[in-house]
Parts: structure tokens; sequence; C-alpha cells
């Protein structure tokens, strides 16, 4: 018993929040509860769980060392001594078994597509986390893989200014974990390889262009989308989701945002704020 919590302490579940960007393309296509469409949807979220569940185990096998002299992930169960690394690696290797077998089920090329995203991030993992920008562009293109991902399984088409959002809101948040990350750490940060090139005022400058080309991105397919007559809820939807950006920005900019999704599931304002765009985004697809 005391294997398998550690085992799912290691898959990481509050993680898995990351993986509803799969519902993004059919949500914003208006047709995530249609018949042939919700299904293969969470088929494909719960893929994207289990393989990357798999990864997060594989990550913590190598970077067990250096997780030793970090003051949070020290606590890990790999890092702690409470999981070993042959158990890690069988439990990944069964995961991601699992997950492309569902991945299968909806779709062969979503299967081809969480391949890729697992020996992506294995790469990321073993060497390429080390070297400046290609982290940031690795970590980038998993967010965007799960986007595509919905797309995928549910045989929906892509907008491209939507491929542009989740691109650049992913390095809007990779960025920003990672000068949080440097904020945290302060002196210690030589410790972690992957940030010994970075600066903060780099890490600010990486975040801040993501987040000017998220919003332009995001207002030029919200006009797209807006109808010629009614209320154009999508373009209304703009002020929103740049509210939900400055918030999450008041984060980073105090290094409270290394782990992006205690700050979704603590941060009530920003609820509040994803809420409200969530309904306009919401009515603008019913009215179209």
């Amino acid at each position: 018993m005391r294997v398998l919590l550690a085992l799912l302490r290691t898959a990481r579940p509050k993680q898995w929040t990351k993986n509803l960007l799969v519902m993004a393309v059919p949500l914003a296509a208006g047709q995530l509860f249609e018949a042939g469409v919700l299904g293969p949807t969470l088929i494909a979220f719960l893929a994207f769980c289990a393989v990357a569940s798999s990864v997060y185990a594989v990550n913590d096998c190598a970077d067990r060392e250096s997780d030793r002299l970090h003051p949070v992930k020290r606590h890990r169960p790999i890092a702690a001594g409470e999981l070993t690394v042959p158990s890690a690696l069988v439990g990944a290797a069964t995961l991601l078994v699992v997950g492309l077998l569902l991945g299968w089920l909806a779709d062969s090329m979503l299967a081809v597509l969480l391949a890729a995203y697992a020996a992506l991030q294995v790469a990321y993992a073993l060497w390429l986390k080390h070297e400046p920008v290609i982290d940031l562009a690795i970590v980038t293109a998993g967010f965007l893989m799960r986007a595509v991902a919905g797309g995928l399984a549910a045989g929906l088409p892509i907008s491209q200014w939507f491929l542009l959002v989740a691109g650049f809101g992913s390095l809007f948040i990779v960025s920003g974990k990672r000068y949080s990350e440097l904020h945290t750490l302060g002196d210690e940060a030589g410790t972690r390889r992957s940030l010994v090139r970075y600066t903060d005022t780099y890490l600010r400058f990486a975040w801040s262009i993501a987040a000017s080309a998220t919003v332009m991105s995001y207002s030029l397919w919200a006009f797209e989308m807006a109808p010629a007559t009614g209320v154009p809820w999508h373009t209304i939807s703009i002020a929103p989701f740049v509210l939900g950006l400055l918030r999450y920005a008041v984060d980073i900019d105090a290094g409270a945002a290394a782990e992006p999704e205690d700050i979704v599931w603590g941060d009530r304002f920003l609820q509040g704020i994803g809420l409200v765009w969530l309904l306009t985004l919401s009515l603008g697809v019913l009215s179209a």
C-alpha cells in the first residue's frame, strides 16, 4: 500500500488539471457535449493524464539527486527514498502503455501524438531541460499538444488563432514558472542546472512578450468568431481573459507561480475571473 501511495504521489494528480486543455477545441467549437465528441475528448483527457504521469516518474528518477537539494521537491517520493527507481520505472512503463492504448481507442493519430509527446518529454527530462530557451520551447510544446489532442480525438478543425493562443499562453505560464523558481531558490538556483543560464530580467522579458502575444492572438480569434449581428460575446470575453492574465502575472511577479496548478486551485479571485470568462465564451458559442 505504501508503494502504491508513493506511485500515486509521483503521478502528480494535482497537475492533471493541465490536461483539461484537451477540451479547449471542442468547447470553443460549441460541440463538447455533442454525441461523438464528448466520449473521445474524455478518453483523450484520461490518455494524457496517464502519459504525462509516466513522464513525471521518469523525470523524478532523473532529477532525484538535484531534487534532494530543493526546498520543496526534496519531499517527492523518489527523492525522499519512499519509492525506488525500478518501481517508479515499472509504473511509468505501465502508465505509458495504458495511455497509448486509450489514445488508440479514440483515434490512431491521437496515439501517435501521445507517443511523440512522451518521446519529447523524456528527452527533455534526460537532456534538453538544461538548454536555455529549448527547455521553454519543449514544455510549451507539451501544452500545445494537449490542445491539439482534443481536436484530433473529436475530429474537429483547429483555428490558427487558437493554436497561437494555446502556444503563447503556454509560453507565458512556463516562463513565469521559471521566473518564480529562480526567485524561490534565490542563492540556491545554481543547484538547478535548468536555471543557471537564466536571469530574472530575461525571464521577465520572456513572459511579458508571451503575455502580449497571447492577448493579441486571443483578440484576433475573438474578432474572427464574433457574429455580424447580435451581442458580440466573443469580443466581450477579451476583457475577463486579459484580467485573468493580469491576475496571474501578479503571482508570477511575486515569485509564487513555481507550481501553476497551486494558483489555479488556490486563487479564488482568479477562479472567479475564469468563470466570468467561461460564461461569456459559452454565451458566444451558444449564440453563434
